[in-house]
């Protein structure tokens, strides 16, 4: 059995509390195969110097729930920086700073809810070590507090996954469009009850989805070789285009800023 080396003194000064909190919370892959592999030790210290920067920040900011931003993959030749979008939420009640937010689970077509500490959050195969963190006003984020506590994050949830789902069909969901859907309902003044009236709300209030240009052989390289990618949920014609009308952390974190006057952005890297 190999000897683990010994922890460094940032890590040994987070105390027991926090440590607990960022590595024991459950843990889920987005959009992994789950293959068995040894830790690297440069990425798990990486992950919870982002871990322990983001807790201070977020304590500094006063906040009570915010949006939190990874960079799990890489996504420039879309010319999107960050992959995937959570809740971090203070008073959680298993815990404090949890980030709660949908995952696909092992690269199949299901996807659950998690509640999950920094450290696990960041440790999820990151393409780059920073965060954008973005800080509701504190209307929104009581809001969004009264939301997560109640049923609605389950409502809103659907288990049949799709990495590249419709941004206005219910048929699949990806992580980000089940975050978007839920601040709907939190930020809608009569409450959405399912998610096709989050989706009406959400195109009535003017949002718009990002457009990923993805040629046919693409498509059906993806969609044999993926159980978690999907197309046929998207309007033919843009199909045939190779036009996919998504939700990316870029659409949302634009349309939250657009619709929230008093939000601020935190941006924290390696």
């Amino acid at each position: 059995m190999r000897t683990l080396p010994p922890l460094p003194p940032w890590l040994a000064r987070l105390g027991a509390a926090l440590l607990l909190t960022l590595l024991l919370a459950p843990a889920a892959r987005a959009g992994s195969a789950c293959t068995a592999r040894a830790p690297d030790a440069a990425a798990f210290g990486k992950a919870m110097t982002l871990a322990e920067r983001t807790v201070a920040a977020l304590d500094q900011s006063g906040a009570e729930v915010v949006l939190i931003a990874r960079a799990g993959a890489d996504l420039s030749k879309y010319h999107l920086r960050y992959s995937h979008m959570g809740y971090a939420w203070r008073d959680h009640p298993h815990g404090r700073w949890l980030v709660v937010h949908e995952l696909n689970q092992c690269a199949t077509a299901a996807s659950a809810l998690f509640e999950q500490g920094l450290g696990t959050f960041f440790l999820d195969d990151m393409h780059a070590y920073d965060t954008r963190i973005v800080v509701p006003s504190p209307a929104m984020q009581a809001r969004l507090a009264a939301m997560l506590a109640s049923a609605t994050p389950r409502t809103l949830h659907e288990r049949s996954y799709n990495m590249l789902s419709y941004a206005f069909s219910t048929r699949y969901q990806n992580s980000n469009q089940w975050l978007l859907e839920t601040w709907a309902v939190a930020a809608a003044d009569a409450s959405p009850g399912t998610r096709a009236q989050a989706q009406a709300w959400l195109r009535h209030a003017g949002y718009q989805p990002i457009t990923v240009e993805i040629d046919a052989m693409t498509r059906l390289g993806a969609r044999v070789a993926r159980a978690n990618v999907s197309f046929d949920d998207h309007p033919f014609e843009r199909r045939m285009a190779g036009h996919i009308d998504t939700v990316t952390v870029d659409s949302v974190l634009r349309f939250v800023q657009a619709h929230d006057a008093g939000a601020r952005v935190i941006d924290l890297s390696l």
